[in-house]
């Protein structure tokens, strides 16, 4: 006979205090949170990582981790184990809208171009261009370290139970697990996010997005750019030097049917068609060595959680990757609901109460939207051709290059150096561990985050 206790747990059954569905980047990273704290915890894939090698070519994507996302990555471990992969810093990030003459000849006008440089604000670098295998490497790798997270790795789920006492996981192998939370960071088409019934607000762009990864001549890059053009972005991200050979990554926005075109072409085809079109800033092409493409869309969930149930992530919200920031606000996500999550069980708080959520969905829905909407005006601004709007545009640009403080700001804010930042992400030690504490206590620590007075809704 099957034995229940006063919770609903099942003597078949194996229960945690947090299931994350989902180990890429940033299910993987809230679970190194929450172990550091020795919170149990249990993570399901379906896709185990390839082994990779620190000779294997870069992979095809990639992200610009900000100062923000680096300290949230040194604070669990995983950094270091990425550095002994690779990485690359930029230190300088230039932005122009790629001008033409009336016979169609590119103009060659440094006025309308903002430079970002790390030294204006006594920083060796910006971010880091790091490829996103490499940074879920790291984490996997810092998860071993954490005795109370376990990794279930490759498994397929069966079933997705929200609506129980607890909510629970059923594999396809019979093995059943529970939690007082599930967390779903598995992505855009999130499972979880659709067993638990939240809706998901979408508009797709008219463009698709094209990476490629190219061999250059002349070295490591330590600059990243990108050009505006009446059909999308052209940028270029510097990647690391691997055996004496130096590579970029490729950025290329177009209308779907160009983007189509563009795939079907022979690699020396490309590659001519590449030099051709893109700004005179693109290094030497020496070879391509790898292609593909994926539509863009903003999506934003109208609620980040139910009972029991919250999302992270692109499982929450997806961006227009015009400044690469995506990954930025996923690691945010996760720093703020692992602080959250910490905070309440010193408290002793259910964690997959309304109460503990809805902390978590007011410290990040706001800064989510408005990266959102800022990036959607980029796209807007500078996909219209009309000749008033082109010029006011290019005043804009000019103008905001001679601006020193007001560019040394945009630069902290994107660095997350600016504004309000989780503690992993603003170098601050949990000064506790996870049994010790008193609801006392959680007030005093939250002097530096109030999360009721900086989120509440006017």
């Amino acid at each position: 006979m099957k034995r229940t206790d006063a919770c609903g747990h099942s003597d078949d059954q194996q229960h945690y205090d947090v299931l994350i569905v989902g180990g890429g980047m940033v299910g993987a990273t809230i679970a190194c949170g929450l172990g550091q704290q020795g919170i149990r915890v249990a993570v399901f894939d379906h896709t185990e990582p390839s082994p990779l090698s620190v000779d294997a070519l870069p992979g095809l994507r990639v992200s610009a981790l900000s100062t923000a996302s680096e300290r949230i990555l040194r604070q669990l471990g995983a950094w270091s184990h990425m550095q002994s992969i690779r990485m690359t810093p930029y230190r300088r990030m230039a932005v122009w809208e790629k001008l033409h003459s009336p016979f169609g000849k590119e103009i060659d006008s440094r006025a309308n171009r903002v430079v970002f440089d790390a030294q204006q604000i006594d920083h060796s670098q910006l971010g880091f261009i790091v490829e996103n295998r490499v940074t879920q490497a790291g984490l996997l790798e810092a998860i071993k370290s954490y005795p109370s997270v376990s990794f279930f790795c490759p498994v397929n789920i069966e079933k997705i139970h929200t609506s129980s006492v607890s909510p629970m996981i059923e594999l396809s192998d019979g093995r059943r697990f529970s939690g007082d939370l599930l967390v779903g960071a598995d992505g855009a088409n999130s499972r979880v996010r659709q067993a638990a019934g939240l809706a998901m607000e979408q508009r797709d762009y008219e463009q698709q997005c094209l990476v490629a990864t190219v061999e250059i001549a002349g070295g490591c890059q330590d600059i990243t750019w990108q050009a505006f053009t009446p059909t999308g972005p052209e940028a270029f991200l510097p990647l690391p030097d691997i055996n004496g050979r130096s590579y970029g990554s490729i950025v290329w926005y177009n209308h779907p049917e160009k983007v189509r075109q563009l795939l079907t072409l022979s690699n020396e085809a490309f590659i001519k068609e590449l030099v051709t079109t893109f700004p005179s800033a693109l290094p030497e092409i020496i070879q391509l060595h790898e292609r593909g493409a994926f539509p863009i869309a903003r999506r934003h969930v109208t609620e980040y959680f139910r009972p029991g149930v919250v999302l992270a992530g692109d499982a929450a919200h997806t961006i227009n990757p015009l400044a690469g920031q995506g990954v930025n606000l996923g690691l945010q996500d996760a720093a703020w609901l692992v602080e959250i999550l910490v905070d309440a069980r010193r408290a002793g708080e259910n964690p997959g109460s309304p109460e503990v959520l809805i902390r978590y969905e007011k410290a990040r829905r706001r800064d989510n939207a408005l990266m959102m909407n800022t990036m959607d005006a980029f796209y807007h601004a500078f996909s219209n051709q009309s000749k008033p709007l082109q010029l006011l545009r290019n005043l804009g640009l000019r103008v905001a290059g001679k601006l020193s403080p007001a560019v040394n700001q945009v630069m902290k804010y994107a660095m997350g150096l600016s504004g309000k930042q989780p503690r992993l992400a603003a170098g601050k030690k949990y000064p506790f561990n996870s049994t010790a504490g008193s609801e006392k206590h959680l007030k005093k620590d939250r002097l530096y985050f109030d999360y009721e007075l900086l989120y509440s809704e006017n």
